[in-house]
């Protein structure tokens, strides 16, 4: 569950005060408690382990952190925390606040961001895809493990899905997972991963 704290921060007060705590992000200012749900962490950290799984498999030279912030834009007040992310580390020094705190600045650091769907789901099918793909992600996955979202990203009846967000040019294709589908990322080709695999128990 998702809560909005009446407090307006700036990007550099919101690093200060909260940048080492998972539970809040920063939008337009604003502080958004994020209260994450066990099943909603559990199927976020099937995920970081099935993903961490195919990338020491391809024997890339990505990383999982294990908390990171990204900023859409070195203007923006908004800082972001996935439930996954997966960054490049031979770009990771070239990131300006990478090595005094784990933030993202540059799209280039980051290959794939998945966000785990809560009952704020508007944020993660419309808002997100905007700021993922204005930073230049490749990839943006939408894991909507309960079917919460609206009839126009999931369908009809509502299910389990999982959308995977492909960059094409400065905009996103997106393809629909179901249960017992196989799950295509163009960053892990030799990924084997259906959405069954990683709801709660």
């Amino acid at each position: 569950m998702t809560y909005t704290l009446s407090q307006y921060l700036t990007f550099e007060e919101f690093v200060a005060q909260y940048g080492n705590d998972a539970r809040y992000e920063l939008a337009d200012g604003e502080l958004i408690d994020m209260e994450p749900t066990g099943p909603h962490e559990a199927v976020g950290g099937k995920l970081a382990v099935k993903i961490g799984m195919a990338i020491a498999q391809a024997q890339l030279p990505w990383v999982i952190p294990r908390t990171c912030l990204l900023r859409p834009t070195s203007d923006a007040i908004t800082a972001r925390r996935p439930d996954v992310v997966v960054l490049d580390e031979t770009v990771l020094v070239d990131e300006p606040l990478w090595e005094r705190e784990p933030v993202i600045t540059l799209g280039r650091s980051v290959k794939l961001v998945v966000e785990v769907v809560s009952t704020n789901w508007e944020t993660d099918y419309a808002r997100k895809v905007e700021e993922y793909a204005l930073l230049g992600i490749p990839e943006y996955w939408i894991a909507d493990f309960r079917g919460l979202g609206g009839l126009a990203f999931i369908g009809k009846p509502k299910q389990p899905t999982l959308t995977v967000c492909c960059l094409d040019g400065d905009e996103y294709r997106q393809k629909k997972y179901r249960l017992r589908q196989l799950i295509e990322s163009h960053l892990l080709p030799d990924l084997q991963l259906r959405l069954d695999d990683v709801l709660p128990r």
